[in-house]
């Protein structure tokens, strides 16, 4: 079995606890990292990372464009569906390949899923799988049916077929843009049942979470946590910190299980940020110059991205560079001031005081 989860740098940390129980409940399983930055540095290496591969060097394609459209909240989902196309060519000898975000924890070993996927191709959990919390059936009608904190495939020609489908949607759809219909990579998945032999995995100790704190039914004996009844596999710690407390005080107040079971993980997630890597800017987030990236110029970029292929990597330009041709922001005084200098700077360079004087007088003229 293959676990991965995907990352930028500031979620080390949070993948340093999930590898480490993986190793823990599920020891013959390979655990890969993929990391969506520009190089790896020494805080990406950790004993139970079996390798740590950049989104850009599993790519096909050119990545600088692909990203550059993409936020950081966007940008770990993006690149899964190439992800998994690239686990399949690199691991043939491997049947079993499973997603999970890197805010879980394993809690015990996924004995149901590995039966399972013999002869399941895909298999996936709803966020939900009790009615009762309107808010959160709500929240799955928006933000997708289907968590996708968790996916696992085998080696299927269904399964080969359904990742071929979604990595090609999410190459080209993968945006936190609910009113027109998209939540990143996972609402796309409302529609692999179908399109696809798609197995929904009810069992109450896969992906407990948030929404599903109302009613919880946890409960730990002899050292073993179960959820209604249910060994408890792992738990997608989603919103951790205000929201998962905020959550829990609404849903739950007297549940001194899940207390916990939050209050373990709590401990666990900040000592392993004890180095502050939760801090890490983004490396994607800036242009070559360590201009940060404006995400109205990401959103612009990526709705002219044919028109503005022709400049090539756009993380060598500006922001001020796009705007002027898309139009997206106000220029400011500094900016014009900016513009006029560098241009009175450049025809000095190739033409000197008389190069400058003739580019002023055709502004002149076009006036």
């Amino acid at each position: 079995m293959v676990v991965f989860t995907s990352i930028c740098a500031n979620y080390l940390h949070k993948a340093r606890v999930l590898a480490r129980s993986v190793k823990k409940y599920i020891p013959d399983a390979v655990f890969i990292v993929c990391m969506t930055e520009r190089g790896l540095t020494d805080s990406m290496r950790d004993d139970a990372f079996d390798s740590v591969v950049l989104s850009k060097d599993m790519w096909e394609g050119d990545f600088d464009a692909y990203i550059f459209k993409h936020a950081i909240v966007e940008a770990s989902t993006a690149v899964k569906g190439q992800f998994f196309r690239w686990l399949y060519r690199t691991y043939p000898a491997e049947q079993q390949f499973v997603y999970l975000d890197p805010d879980c924890r394993v809690y015990s070993d996924f004995s149901e899923l590995r039966e399972l996927l013999v002869t399941k191709p895909i298999v996936v959990c709803p966020h939900l799988v009790d009615p009762g919390n309107v808010q959160m059936e709500i929240s799955s009608m928006a933000h997708g049916v289907y968590n996708l904190g968790f996916l696992a495939v085998n080696r299927s020609k269904e399964a080969r077929a359904m990742i071929e489908w979604w990595a090609q949607r999410l190459s080209q759809y993968c945006y936190d843009d609910i009113p027109h219909g998209i939540f990143t990579d996972q609402k796309w998945i409302d529609l692999a049942p179908c399109f696809f032999d798609v197995y929904i995995l009810k069992h109450h100790g896969y992906d407990f979470a948030t929404w599903r704190m109302m009613d919880a039914g946890l409960a730990k004996e002899g050292g073993v946590w179960t959820v209604k009844g249910q060994p408890l596999r792992f738990v997608h710690f989603s919103g951790y910190g205000a929201t998962i407390e905020h959550c829990m005080q609404e849903w739950a107040p007297d549940d001194l299980f899940l207390k916990d079971l939050y209050g373990a993980y709590r401990e666990e997630h900040e000592a392993a940020d004890a180095d502050y890597v939760s801090q890490t800017p983004w490396s994607y987030g800036c242009y070559a110059s360590g201009e940060a990236v404006r995400t109205d110029i990401r959103q612009a970029w990526r709705e002219h991205k044919d028109e503005m292929a022709v400049f090539g990597n756009p993380f060598q330009y500006s922001n001020l560079f796009f705007n002027l041709r898309l139009h997206v922001y106000p220029v400011t005084i500094r900016e014009r001031s900016s513009i006029l200098w560098n241009g009175c700077r450049s025809a000095l360079r190739a033409g000197g005081v008389g190069g400058l004087m003739r580019k002023a007088r055709q502004k002149l003229l076009r006036k």
